[in-house]
């Protein structure tokens, strides 16, 4: 067998072991939501926006993932390694949405957990962004030809989206972020919505892929 095969021979198992996590990530998450039933209606839609961030993180993190592996070469073990890596950065997703999504009037004990599973959960998605952005960087080095000389630019700029998404989840994990609050939630919720809201205007205001894009 040649060299080329033995390499990409693992690809197709990972691809199919990656939809399994992200698929198994967002039910997860769902059927956190039945474990606890709310008490009100204030905390129904507590628990519905919560689910809501969660969901539209992981669901824009894999439309992303899939189209990029269907043509990103696993050529390097520095490339699997970090594949692996995004994949328990996934898996762990829901267990740290279940702790932050506690509902209103939380004790003091639980504010404190509340706001150290608020700072792990900004770091697991800060660390799915910067890999998202590291890959998608490996499809921009032109010298590796791995897509067509004028999709590198439009790729580079969904890199650099990856790039500032993963920073600002890292800024949030700021004290600051945690002590202030709106109308009794705190800042660090509503800041999550920026990155989330750049990554999906970027995404509509994108063209229409071409034939060569079609899998990307």
């Amino acid at each position: 067998m040649s060299t080329n095969t033995e390499q990409s021979s693992p690809k197709p198992r990972i691809e199919s072991l990656s939809d399994l996590i992200f698929g198994l990530a967002l039910s997860i998450g769902a059927l956190s939501l039945i474990s606890k039933p709310p008490g009100s209606p204030v905390e129904i839609r507590s628990d519905m926006a919560g689910f809501t961030v969660s969901f539209i993180i992981l669901i824009s993190v894999w439309l992303r993932y899939t189209s990029i592996m269907s043509v990103l070469p696993l050529e390097t073990s520095a490339t699997v390694f970090l594949n692996v890596v995004l994949l328990f950065l996934v898996s762990i997703e829901p267990y740290f949405f279940d702790l932050i999504n506690l509902g209103p009037n939380p004790t003091q004990s639980q504010l404190a957990n509340l706001e150290y599973a608020s700072v792990l959960f900004a770091l697991d998605i800060a660390g799915l962004m910067a890999i998202m952005a590291f890959f998608t960087h490996i499809l921009t080095v032109e010298e590796k030809k791995i897509i067509s000389p004028e999709l590198i630019q439009k790729y580079r700029l969904l890199r650099n989206s990856f790039f500032i998404a993963s920073g600002l989840f890292l800024i949030s994990v700021l004290p600051q972020f945690w002590a202030w609050s709106i109308k009794g939630t705190h800042f660090r919720f509503y800041f999550w919505l920026i990155p989330i809201g750049i990554f999906w205007i970027r995404r509509f205001l994108e063209k229409e892929p071409n034939e060569q894009a079609d899998k990307i």
